[in-house]
């Protein structure tokens, strides 16, 4: 079975860690975040994978030079221009020349959805196009997919007002289509798949929405990010957090040599090249390849890309670091703080909830 992975978006809610990379190119505790995608579609018997792009696409092809990852095939299909969601849908699956049943995913969504038991149910049910959803206790944030008691969706409800649902289903991002789909969507143009294909579908009694109540989430903003990685650390979500990782008797798991103080308490992950000096506090936290966290630093639930340098007796709590990032002595970092590649914190600093370097440049 094909899929199509949509990775083309500018990735904007993330900025500044999306500035020079692609957020599916971002590491989910030390694994590239379309790496993880991909190895989950293996595992429910993907062997050809089209990736939609568009942003910074090269850096997909920098990824995977060969064309492949694992033992999934990829096509690339970059977009002349930014298509929407089912223009993009139209233009990889053409481009890739797919005449069968196919999936569709978001490249930036985390989940142990049973694609298997998906396309069974889609099969049972003579469905031309199936999406998954999950429960949310706000669904504001999202438009509702009401359904009926064979699964059949009734209607696409735009977002509604905060405090005025309780908890109810929403589009979860992965879809099984027939390519009798692709009809529908118009080439040339930007197609929403959301807002114009699936509700004309659904008028024709032709889409199924599957319920699944398995882990779900949509990494697209810093906090989604964060959390994503904190609940593999903290086993919050069971999985594997990175192949070949060894565990010490506190919790750290390490990838690779690492210059770690023994008695560095966890859980966290730390990984090849990287230091953890004596004193330091590294609970629920993701340590990238070769960054240095000083004698005495905190970093609590808390995400450090590749090179990222705590000083010492640093607070680094609720943040992320990018590439390179550097806290100095002292200084603290709280509220879901977020720091762009190579942005420098002066020793002393007091930070809170900021992102820099904000959008001015400052």
């Amino acid at each position: 079975m094909k899929a199509v992975v949509l990775v083309g978006g500018t990735g904007t809610r993330l900025r500044p860690l999306t500035l020079t990379v692609p957020k599916q190119v971002l590491p989910i505790v030390n694994v590239p975040m379309i790496e993880r995608v991909l190895a989950y579609l293996a595992g429910h018997g993907i062997d050809e994978a089209v990736l939609s792009l568009g942003y910074l696409h090269g850096a997909f092809e920098d990824l995977f030079p060969d064309g492949r990852a694992g033992a999934v095939r990829l096509t690339y299909a970059v977009e002349p221009e930014p298509l929407d969601t089912a223009g993009a849908v139209g233009f990889a699956a053409r481009l890739a020349g797919i005449d069968e049943r196919f999936l569709v995913v978001n490249g930036d969504v985390l989940t142990d959805l049973d694609v298997t038991a998906m396309v069974a149910f889609h099969d049972e049910r003579g469905a031309q196009a199936t999406i998954s959803l999950t429960e949310v206790a706000d669904p504001s944030a999202f438009g509702l997919v009401p359904i009926d008691a064979d699964g059949k969706v009734e209607a696409f409800v735009e977002k509604p007002a905060p405090g005025t649902v309780g908890a109810a289903l929403i589009n979860a991002g992965t879809y099984v289509l027939e390519p009798s789909v692709l009809d529908h969507i118009p080439e040339g143009r930007r197609v929403s798949i959301e807002r114009e294909v699936f509700p004309a579908l659904a008028a024709a009694g032709t889409v199924y929405g599957f319920a699944s109540r398995a882990y779900w989430t949509d990494t697209g903003t810093p906090l989604q990010y964060l959390q994503a990685q904190v609940d593999l650390v903290t086993g919050a979500r069971p999985g594997p957090l990175v192949a070949g990782a060894m565990p010490t008797p506190a919790g750290v798991w390490t990838t690779g040599e690492t210059d770690a103080d023994p008695e560095t308490q966890g859980p966290a992950v730390v990984g090849a090249g990287a230091s953890v000096g004596h004193g330091a506090s590294i609970v629920g936290s993701v340590i990238g390849p070769g960054c240095q966290v000083h004698p005495g630093a905190r970093v609590l639930e808390s995400v450090l890309l590749a090179g990222a340098v705590v000083g010492k007796g640093a607070l680094v709590s609720r943040s992320i670091l990018g590439r390179a990032a550097q806290v100095g002595e002292g200084a603290e970092l709280t509220g879901l703080c977020v720091l762009g590649e190579g942005y420098v914190v002066e020793p002393g600093a007091r930070l809170d909830g900021l992102r820099l370097p904000a959008a001015d440049g400052s």
